[in-house]
């Protein structure tokens, strides 16, 4: 009588399991977790207590809260109220430490897969015969190459003109391409970023110069901006660009020769328009020096246009445009305008291809070779279009094959 009188208060409790058993437990709410947690394992897992470590791989969680119940405190102290809803899990097991032995074994796995050392590579080289590479060898094949590949362009320009010539819609065509390429995307400016700088309070003629020198990056045109604020030929134009008033002329007269004598006139007619009209277009591909490449070679002590003459023979490439000025300066500028021998098996092979025949008689081919003849790098571009990318493709085989032999 006197356990009932004194008794706290019992609170009836649903349990359920992970597998989806239910009851309902009755205890005491001075009941100790622990207590509790040997009830619920002693009806749902008969026998498992018989094992001492079944309880402690056990816990219970409070479903509302999701609190992990404490086993020393009581239903009481950890606030479970009548009706709650208990849920009991298995504790997972801890991650076991990998041995020793498996942690040798997986370093010596590493190092095994490393790659040598610069002594491995001497020592296992050691009996191998020497063999030296003369660089600049390679170096002058590699112009070769360019230079013969300039050449083929050169001849390949010529036979594409006259077949084009032929066509009685190629003027048309033309007029389109040089309309065109009078909305040339490297001449354009991103106006967001010009925007940008000039709210900084930046001019905007400087602002352009900044951008055309770190393409387009508004960060890198900034710094650029802040470091030369103070240098005197900040204003002056990029060395090898024309000033802003140039290119709008020469747009207004090519628009005047698009618009030139009808080609209904008579055939001679349309064929000197459409010489015209080739010239235009050849001279609005002319070659655009890398800016910073100028710059840079022109702070060593070059003239101007000689360095422009350097960056052409050489790709834009400023290393190799450095010791062409310091060299036997060849090829020379002249020798690039010069085409491949017509009579040579290699141009015959490349005019017999029937990708190459079909090529030719696509205007947009002929501007493809204009603008890889003086922006080499713009050929991957080309390389990539759908129409131009299959004669690109056909004329580098033929030349690697014919060179192997």
């Amino acid at each position: 009588q006197e356990e009932k009188i004194f008794a706290g208060k019992v609170l009836r409790l649903h349990v359920c399991t992970m597998e989806g058993a239910e009851w309902l437990e009755e205890v005491p709410e001075d009941t100790t977790v622990e207590k509790l947690k040997e009830r619920c394992l002693k009806h749902c897992l008969p026998g498992s207590l018989e094992d001492p470590k079944t309880v402690t791989h056990h816990k219970l969680i409070h479903a509302t809260s999701e609190k992990v119940l404490t086993d020393t405190k009581t239903v009481l102290e950890e606030n479970i109220q009548d009706r709650d809803v208990l849920l009991l899990v298995k504790k997972r097991a801890p991650t076991l430490l990998p041995k020793m032995a498996d942690v040798v074994a997986e370093e010596k796995r590493k190092q095994e897969q490393k790659a040598p050392d610069k002594d491995a590579i001497l020592k296992a080289t050691a009996n191998l015969p020497a063999r030296s590479v003369d660089r600049s060898v390679t170096h002058h094949n590699m112009r070769d190459f360019q230079t013969e590949l300039r050449k083929i362009l050169v001849s390949l320009i010529e036979v594409a003109q006259k077949l084009l010539a032929l066509n009685p819609d190629a003027v048309e065509l033309f007029k389109k391409a040089n309309a065109m390429l009078d909305e040339d995307e490297e001449d354009r400016v991103d106006e967001i970023a010009l925007r940008q700088l000039t709210e900084m309070g930046f001019p905007e003629s400087r602002a352009v110069k900044a951008l055309r020198l770190n393409h387009m990056s508004v960060t890198q045109a900034m710094e650029w901006l802040i470091e030369h604020a103070d240098d005197p030929s900040v204003d002056a134009p990029l060395p090898g660009q024309a000033p802003a008033e140039a290119p709008a002329d020469g747009a207004a007269s090519s628009a005047e020769a698009a618009a030139g004598p009808s080609s209904e006139e008579g055939g001679e007619e349309a064929k000197d328009e459409l010489t015209e009209i080739f010239k235009k277009i050849r001279r609005k591909r002319e070659f655009r020096p890398d800016p910073r490449a100028v710059i840079a070679l022109m702070e060593m002590g070059f003239d101007e246009k000689e360095v422009v003459d350097a960056l052409r023979v050489n790709n834009n490439q400023q290393n190799a445009a450095c010791e062409w000025l310091l060299g036997d300066r060849k090829p020379s500028p002249e020798d690039l305008d010069k085409g491949i021998d017509t009579n040579s098996p290699l141009f015959q092979a490349i005019l017999e291809n029937p990708v190459v025949q079909l090529g030719l008689t696509n205007p947009k081919t002929l501007l493809a070779f204009e603008d890889m003849l003086e922006n080499p790098l713009n050929s991957t571009q080309w390389m990539n279009d759908p129409e131009t990318g299959p004669v690109m493709l056909q004329i580098s085989r033929i030349f690697q094959t014919l060179n192997r032999t």
